[in-house]
């Protein structure tokens, strides 16, 4: 009963906020998303799996999905034929009779609930952004005060035992045999990957803020951000978060002071990871000889027996996308792998991985609009460059499409970056005449 009214409440609440602007509904949406894991892993019962689909569908019900300006119909234009393509398909699949009917309303609900994300992601604005940054700013810290909870008092404190935490206790790799920490999402690797994901937004926030106590909020959502990698103890997110914290370093221009409280802010980072064994997981990048066992078995394992034996695929829900734990045991002819493009192979067949691998190489192609100048141009770059190595590394792992909510805020990412953002204007003081006003554009316009 508690799990319904969650559902509801995520429904009502998303919707909500959704009709007062798109950064608000996003950031109620997200809250739920940080908050799912332990709410899931707490709440044992079917209901608990579909809070953040609840969410999802109360934002999708409070947006005007037609577009009436001509000049945004232009820019969005090809985000939305993407978004088609990538629905159609599965649904084509899945009136296949390959799974069972619960199996393939869940394993469609994987492959096509987060996708209409790209078209959000095209129509967001200045407004929306802001909102977005600092709500994230507020989710990371929370989410850091129970990453440090679950770091003093143990993991198991906050997620017991069950199928839905068997993730969680298979990760006890870490010195000294503890947990990776999860903090309130379904694993510490949900947890890391979502604050890579947010830190674009957040380090954007940061750099265009211009009240002191917002500048604070940015800081100490980027801190947060970080400190949750360490503590998720995820190597690829330890590494794209270095790369994202170099990447400001060298392309941003601001304030002397706020360059001193940002270097004071990672200085402070950096010596908490080289003094605590539990945050230095990062290290075995250095085994190369595991690192080349790992990719070597993602990348072969079945993909050719699956390619040959179902190239129409095993069916929505074949190759496991997000399926609760009490219906795995329905699957037809399950198939294992850690590899998402396989999955997508098992699930989708030859014809849904290569519309996958054309709208990856279409995305690809358009850095130059992701990389244009103009308003929120680095956390641009930033968002770009995360989902293309998400991409790119997705044959080592699974979950690109199902990841709560990581998946959301990359295709929210893709498409804002491949959108032209729309010219903005700003008034301002003119420096010689004084009493008079200028407007100066920004932000990027294309025809």
């Amino acid at each position: 009963m508690i799990a319904v009214l969650i559902c509801v409440l995520a429904c009502a609440a998303s919707y909500w906020a959704g009709k007062r602007s798109l950064g608000l509904g996003m950031i109620a949406l997200l809250a739920f998303g940080y908050f799912y894991g332990i709410l899931r892993a707490n709440l044992l019962t079917v209901f608990s799996h579909f809070i953040f689909d609840a969410g999802m569908l109360g934002l999708y019900l409070s947006q005007k999905w037609s577009v009436h300006d001509p000049a945004d119909a232009r820019r969005s234009r090809m985000i939305r034929l993407w978004t088609m393509l990538l629905i159609a398909w599965p649904f084509v699949i899945a009136l296949l009779p390959f799974q069972p009917i619960m199996v393939t309303i869940v394993g469609l609900r994987g492959n096509i609930f987060f996708i209409p994300v790209l078209i959000l992601g095209s129509q967001l604005k200045e407004k929306d952004l802001v909102q977005l940054s600092a709500g994230l700013a507020v989710l990371n810290v929370t989410a850091a005060g129970f990453a440090f909870a679950e770091y003093s008092l143990g993991v198991p404190r906050f997620f017991p035992f069950s199928p839905v935490t068997s993730t969680i206790y298979a990760s006890g790799d870490i010195a000294g045999g503890f947990f990776r920490i999860p903090a309130i999402f379904s694993s510490a690797a949900a947890y890391g990957g979502s604050m890579v994901a947010s830190l674009p937004y957040v380090i954007g926030f940061w750099t265009r803020a211009q009240r002191r106590i917002l500048r604070l909020l940015a800081l100490a959502g980027i801190g947060a951000a970080l400190l949750g990698i360490l503590m998720s103890a995820t190597r690829l997110n330890f590494v794209l978060g270095s790369a994202m914290i170099v990447a400001t370093l060298v392309t941003n221009r601001v304030k002397a002071s706020k360059w001193v409280a940002f270097l004071v802010l990672i200085a402070a980072m950096g010596y908490v990871a080289m003094t605590n064994e539990r945050f230095q997981r990062f290290k075995t990048l250095s085994d190369t000889e595991y690192l080349a066992d790992r990719v070597a078995g993602s990348v072969n394992r079945g993909f050719w027996e699956i390619l040959t034996d179902y190239p129409m695929g095993n069916g929505m829900g074949g190759g496991g996308t997000s399926l609760p734990y009490f219906l795995q045991g329905q699957v037809r002819n399950p198939i294992g792998q850690e590899n998402e493009y396989s999955r997508i192979l098992c699930e989708q067949g030859i014809i849904g991985l290569l519309l996958w691998v054309a709208f990856i190489g279409w995305f690809l192609l358009q850095a130059r609009t992701a990389f244009a100048k103009g308003s929120w141009q680095n956390s641009r770059r930033l968002v770009w460059s995360f989902a293309a190595v998400t991409l790119g590394t997705a044959w080592i792992g699974t979950g690109l499409l199902a990841a709560i909510p990581m998946t959301f805020m990359m295709l929210l990412g893709i498409g804002w970056t491949t959108t032209p953002m729309p010219a903005e204007v700003r008034p301002l003081r003119h420096p010689e005449k004084k009493g008079s006003t200028v407007v100066r554009r920004y932000g990027l316009v294309h025809s």
